[in-house]
C-alpha cells in the first residue's frame, strides 16, 4: 500500500536526521563512494562520493552557524537535500553494479 511506502520513507528521511547532529558521518558515504569509483571509474558513482561531501560541508557549515542567519531550526532544504542525495546515491550503486557485471562479462 502506498501508507506503508510513505511510512518507509519517511523512516529513511528520519534516520538521515542524524546528520544534522552528527555532520562527519556524511563522510562515511563519501569514503564508500570514492571506493567504488575506485574500482568501476564510473562518473555518476564519483558524482555521488562528491556530493556527499558537498552535503557534509554545508551540514557542518549549518551546524557551526555560518550558513544560516540565527534560525537554524527549521530546515526546508533538507526537503529537497535528502531525497538528491537517496537519489543519487541509489543510481551510484545501481552504475557501480552494471560497471562490475559488465567488466565481469567482458
Amino acid at each position: 500500500p502506498v501508507s506503508s511506502t510513505l511510512g518507509i520513507g519517511m523512516d529513511i528521511l528520519r534516520a538521515m536526521a542524524v546528520l544534522i547532529e552528527h555532520p562527519l558521518l556524511a563522510f562515511v558515504p563519501a569514503l564508500v563512494f570514492a571506493a567504488l569509483y575506485a574500482i568501476s571509474k564510473n562518473c555518476l558513482v564519483l558524482t555521488a562520493g562528491l556530493l556527499w561531501l558537498a552535503y557534509l560541508s554545508y551540514e557542518y557549515g549549518m551546524k557551526l552557524r555560518v550558513l544560516c542567519s540565527g534560525e537554524c531550526n527549521i530546515r526546508i532544504d533538507l526537503l529537497l537535500l535528502y531525497p538528491m542525495l537517496i537519489l543519487v546515491s541509489l543510481a551510484g550503486l545501481v552504475m557501480f553494479a552494471a560497471t562490475v557485471l559488465r567488466k565481469s562479462h567482458a
